[in-house]
């Protein structure tokens, strides 16, 4: 019962956080073994391990959010950027982020081997990134660490593959700023639960 507790809390207490700082209540190397520990467990259809992450730290992680700024500066208006700038220099300012990717490679090889399930091999390959983003957020919320979830992608899909080397048959999914919270979680309205969940005996 103790676990199904520690359980719940860790999902309830991961938040959206924006206000982070570049500090950090566990060392580098326990983020990395959480992060690791969260891609080893985290299912994924017929076992196809297709989930790819790039932790980024220090420099590289200031490199990701100047280039999604240069990125952005082409097609926002002048006179709209400085809310952008804003939201991005907070990102900027936090510990590090998680660029998550998944494997076209391991997709495309998924439906050639199993052309019945073709059209849902996309659809799964996400599904199982989603509960890799889901693990770590929690456990990095658990560590005392503060995240987001971004989605600058496709817009900065080949300069993140020119300034960091990833394969070409890496999609890029989504981007988690991550480090410690300055300002507490906004506060979160709740749809009722009996429009969302049916019980059926």
């Amino acid at each position: 019962m103790e676990k199904e507790k520690n359980f719940l809390h860790a999902v309830e207490n991961r938040r959206t956080r924006y206000a982070l700082t570049d500090r950090s209540p566990v060392s580098d190397d326990k983020i990395e073994e959480i992060i690791r520990f969260a891609v080893k467990c985290a299912p994924s259809a017929f076992n196809s391990q297709g989930a790819r992450l790039a932790v980024l730290f220090g420099a590289k992680h200031h490199a990701f959010w100047r280039l999604t700024k240069e990125a952005l500066q082409k097609i926002v208006p002048p006179e709209n950027f400085s809310a952008t700038q804003e939201k991005l220099a907070s990102f900027d300012d936090a510990r590090g982020t998680i660029l998550y990717f998944e494997d076209w490679a391991t997709v495309e090889g998924l439906q050639q081997k199993f052309p019945a399930y073709k059209d849902n091999f996309p659809i799964w390959a996400y599904q199982s990134n989603g509960m890799v983003e889901f693990i770590i957020w929690a456990a990095l919320a658990e560590a005392g660490l503060g995240a987001s979830l971004q989605h600058y992608n496709p817009l900065v899909d080949e300069a993140v593959r020119r300034e960091f080397g990833v394969p070409e048959s890496w999609k890029l999914i989504a981007q988690m700023p991550f480090g410690a919270p300055y300002a507490p979680a906004e506060q979160k309205d709740f749809i009722s639960l009996d429009e969302r969940v049916k019980i059926l005996k």
